[in-house]
């Protein structure tokens, strides 16, 4: 209805402004036609005006001849009438139009009214529309649901039990406070939930909500923040305010780093009005007066830029994890999002979860979403296990692009490169598992060797480490021994391969020459508040070892997989042939190859057909489970 009655408002100051420039031309028009008063007595002198109109001072005059002539009288002529008489002219007087007072009020405020429309349009895009009106800028922004239109439980949530068990008490407080009142306990005013990108905080906030069955304020940091002096804190002064009114109740803070940024250290543009709003919200949860009922939630992906005020006990004083999911979880992340999906019968949650290593619910919400997409494209009644599996191939490699054009010669380049990846990969022992390698493009690659690891990883050994850097390098190898040339598609490899050395030499202590001891860079110091000149805490000797470490490293792990493509050239030249009859080999085909086996064709799936030509340069291997 507001907006409604907005765009009529709109549409109603355009079509006045068109009117008053329309009389405006219209006027400008009629007075083209008028001539000189000198004139026109000349006209009646010589007796060639037959007829004349008065209203007011405009004459409207006829001629002879039948022409029509306007002028315009000047007040000092008052013999003008009996001068037309005596020449015989007829004269028709008119009463003078006259504006109404409405209209004369109209047009001298018109001005003064526009601007203030304008200005109050303004403020109100500004402030979001928000309720109130222009002049709510003190408003809260916060949205409130309570029991009947928040119907998330924790049957909802999904891979996270050790989260659900620390928030569950406060399930138990806001329904009955007294049970811990009367021990002299209290409950914790605020909870920071810390985690990765989508790994349900929200949600799982709005479930302590819907299972406390009580009303959930639901906020963003960033609406906190407006170039208005004192608008911060007076919307969090008035967040509380009304969830003094609706107590016991949930106050959800997301995002909270935009607004709980560390004070006076110059992190992300600190300014004196956001550091107002972050004052004011400590004082409303530290304060004389005790919140009584109400509990703040907070969620972030950055806890370690946040004001240590914040995290002090007595305001958030409890950090509670949601960790990305492990293979039970996203084995049970997955059940919860199929239920809104028809499945056929050979849909594994367990075997797709074992294939997501590193996912969080998000991604897993998304490729449930994504399967059921690719069903709906083939026409199916259900979604298959091929649909998963397409699914999951498009969001960890990326998008097919099969209308790509590449000549015979680049792409059996390609051929070469994801098969160096993959025999190498499968000879390393440590090495996770090659679960599928493709030659088609995807996303920016346009080839791509994929491995899956098969247990979740929580560390990686300097081994592993090690075999990774060969797995990646191999790519670039398997171009110089069988195609004898090199091409830019290793550049990605060569960029993870010396950032995973870097990191061993300088963070994990994983060389014998340089110690367990950390060598790093910084990329700049805060010194009062502002940003001083870059500096590296390590000397320029360091810095050669170091370098010198890496290379060594880098040198040694080329040597092993060098000498692996070349102890195989024969399971290379398999792979390269499937890869160029088939495009994309399995895990099947891939073991077939290892084991000088026939290779099997590929299962029939409802895949497009296949395209002529692919183009692109080789891609780096895919691995799921590569250090961060």
């Amino acid at each position: 209805m507001n907006n409604m009655f907005k765009n009529l408002a709109i549409w109603l100051v355009i079509g006045i402004v068109l009117m008053t420039v329309f009389n405006q031309f219209n006027q400008r028009q009629a007075t083209q036609g008028m001539v000189e008063y000198s004139e026109f007595l000349d006209e009646v002198k010589a007796g060639r005006v037959s007829k004349v109109e008065i209203q007011g001072r405009s004459l409207n005059a006829q001629t002879t001849d039948g022409k029509r002539i306007t002028s315009y009288a000047p007040p000092q002529d008052i013999w003008l009438v009996s001068d037309l008489l005596k020449s015989n002219v007829k004269v028709v007087a008119k009463p003078e139009e006259e504006q109404s007072f409405l209209m004369s009020i109209f047009v001298s405020w018109f001005p003064m009214l526009l601007l203030i429309g304008v200005w109050i349009f303004f403020m109100r895009q500004m402030q979001g529309g928000g309720r109130g009106g222009a002049f709510s800028f003190g408003k809260s922004k916060a949205r409130m649901l309570d029991e009947s239109t928040n119907t998330v439980t924790f049957a909802d949530v999904a891979g996270c039990d050790e989260a659900k068990e620390e928030v569950g008490e406060l399930v138990e407080f806001l329904r009955d406070p007294s049970k811990f009142q009367k021990l002299g306990g209290r409950i914790p005013k605020g909870v920071l939930m810390v985690g990765s990108p989508g790994t349900g905080k929200t949600l799982l906030a709005k479930a302590i909500a819907g299972e406390a069955k009580v009303p959930f304020f639901s906020i963003s940091g960033s609406d906190f923040v407006e170039m208005f002096v004192g608008v911060g804190a007076a919307r969090v002064r008035d967040m509380f305010e009304q969830a003094k009114k609706q107590a016991p109740c949930i106050i959800f803070i997301d995002e909270i780093d935009a607004v709980g940024r560390q004070r006076g250290a110059g992190l992300g543009g600190g300014n004196d009005e956001r550091e107002q709003t972050l004052n004011q919200l400590l004082v409303e949860m530290d304060g004389f007066e005790g919140q009584t009922g109400i509990i703040v939630i907070a969620a972030t992906n950055r806890p370690d830029v946040l004001d240590p005020a914040l995290l002090r006990p007595g305001r958030f004083d409890r950090q509670v994890v949601v960790p990305l999911p492990d293979i039970r979880g996203r084995e049970q992340i997955l059940a919860v999002h199929m239920r809104k999906v028809p499945l056929a019968p050979d849909v594994k949650a367990e075997i797709i979860a074992r294939g997501t290593p590193g996912f969080s619910g998000a991604d897993l919400a998304n490729l449930v979403n994504e399967a059921a997409l690719f069903a709906a494209r083939g026409n199916k009644r259900v979604v298959d296990m091929d649909d998963f599996e397409r699914a999951k191939d498009k969001i960890i490699m990326g998008a097919e692009r099969r209308t790509m054009v590449m000549d015979e010669e680049e792409k059996k380049n390609t051929a070469y490169h994801e098969s160096g990846h993959a025999i190498v990969g499968m000879l390393l022992p440590k090495c996770d598992p090659v679960h599928k390698v493709t030659i088609i493009p995807r996303g920016r690659a346009l080839g791509v060797t994929m491995s899956l690891p098969e247990k979740d990883r929580y560390s990686y050994d300097k081994e592993y480490c090690l075999q990774l850097i060969s797995m990646m390098l191999s790519g670039r190898i398997a171009e110089e021994i069988f195609m004898n040339q090199m091409t830019n598609g290793a550049a990605n490899d060569f960029q993870r391969a010396t950032d995973l050395a870097r990191r061993m030499v300088t963070q994990w202590g994983m060389s014998d020459a340089m110690g367990p001891m950390v060598y790093g860079e910084e990329e700049g110091e805060v010194f009062l508040g502002r940003s001083v000149a870059t500096h590296r805490n390590m000397s320029e000797t360091t810095m050669q070892h170091v370098d010198a470490e890496i290379r060594s490293i880098i040198d040694n792990r080329y040597a092993v997989a060098r000498k692996l493509l070349e102890d195989n050239r024969d399971k290379v030249e398999a792979m390269t042939q499937a890869l160029l009859d088939y495009e994309t080999i399995d895990a099947d085909q891939i073991d077939d190859i290892m084991n000088d086996r026939p290779v099997r064709p590929p299962k029939p799936t409802s895949r497009p057909p296949k395209a002529s030509s692919d183009g692109g340069a080789p891609g780096a291997p895919a691995n799921a489970a590569a250090p961060a």
